[in-house]
């Protein structure tokens, strides 16, 4: 079994069912619930538009990084994902989603393939990812570079606002 740091997001429709739901799917295809983070709010990223909900879960999971990949991605599809981003002029371009689940970390694998990048590529720009790791798991060591997410998350450059929305019990997204 991996432990895996799956970042949770939503900007559309009931945001916060949407995250339930999708801990929900997560338990059911991909692996036992360990923790959550408390639900922040943040503005969209790069983008105008309504703002996020989001956390950050901790699971056990003993799928592999690819089909952890694919069930992630068919559970984003079958809450109403339409599409991650879309290429306009040779740059990628985000846009509103009912639910986006990232791949933070799988142990301390280092993944770079045509599909999947582990950990995360951009996790260390995003204080929108950083503030509910923090949360849940300060001192685990980003593989790329030995740093703490708590050091990271110092270091974070991004200034948008990060606030508390949710307080959560990790028992209240836990399946029976």
């Amino acid at each position: 079994m991996a432990q895996v740091f799956l970042s949770l997001g939503s900007n559309k429709g009931n945001r916060l069912n949407q995250l339930k739901k999708s801990v929900e799917q997560i338990q059911n295809y991909a692996g036992n619930l360990i923790t959550i983070s408390d639900i922040f709010v943040s503005k969209s990223w790069a983008y105008e538009d309504t703002h996020y909900l989001n956390a950050v879960i901790e699971i056990q999971s003993n799928l592999l990084p690819e089909k952890l990949l694919s069930e992630t991605q068919k559970i984003e599809k079958e809450l109403g994902r339409k599409s991650k981003t879309y290429t306009k002029n040779g740059k990628h371009v985000y846009s509103s989603r009912i639910i986006d689940i990232d791949i933070l970390f799988y142990g301390t694998k280092i993944i770079n393939s045509e599909h999947l990048t582990i950990p995360h590529p951009l996790l260390q720009l995003r204080r929108f990812v950083l503030q509910p790791m923090i949360q849940i798991a300060p001192d685990f060591i980003h593989p790329v570079f030995n740093e703490t997410i708590e050091t990271l998350y110092i270091r974070c450059e991004d200034k948008n606002s990060v606030k508390l929305f949710k307080k959560i019990q990790a028992e209240d997204f836990r399946l029976p």
